[in-house]
């Protein structure tokens, strides 16, 4: 049986369980550290598997304007459409909403002694960036993601 004490424990170190979740195989999509870094390299596994941020205004994907879909580098998985893209000033690509909610999943993250919402891929685990509640209309909401975590999909020509 489980106490109060082994309970809260437990709940306070979700936020920090991410990586590990995503090695065990709780997501579609699971690899090995090292598979991850021969797949993606050392900046996109510093940003998908281990939480890093990239620096702002590095990333060739805030000046993306063509129609198309942003998906997960990992794995591939559709997460933002072109068509929610915005420009926030932050330094990020920025979106008012995922192309899907089941795309995405979110956590609480505690690190640098403020508390956000972190935002990474359902299907890989793969961190994408966090979540603030500054966007714009109709959601209110923005989606700061790295450019690292992302592949730009352009539309086909009709």
């Amino acid at each position: 049986m489980i106490d109060r004490r082994s309970l809260f424990a437990g709940i306070a170190a979700l936020p920090f369980a991410a990586p590990a979740l995503a090695a065990s195989g709780r997501y579609a999509i699971s690899y090995t550290p090292d598979e991850w870094r021969r797949r993606l390299g050392a900046d996109a596994y510093a940003v998908l598997r281990e939480e890093a941020t990239e620096r702002p205004f590095t990333s060739p994907l805030n000046k993306e304007k063509r129609a198309g879909t942003f998906a997960c580098r990992g794995c591939d998985l559709p997460l933002f459409s072109s068509a929610h893209k915005f420009e926030s000033g932050t330094g990020w690509p920025s979106f008012w909403r995922p192309i899907s909610r089941e795309a995405i999943g979110t956590e609480v993250d505690r690190s640098f002694m403020m508390v956000r919402t972190e935002v990474h891929c359902s299907r890989c685990g793969g961190h994408q960036g966090h979540v603030f509640d500054d966007g714009p209309k109709p959601t209110g909401l923005r989606y700061c993601i790295n450019g690292l975590s992302l592949k730009f999909i352009p539309a086909k020509a009709a």
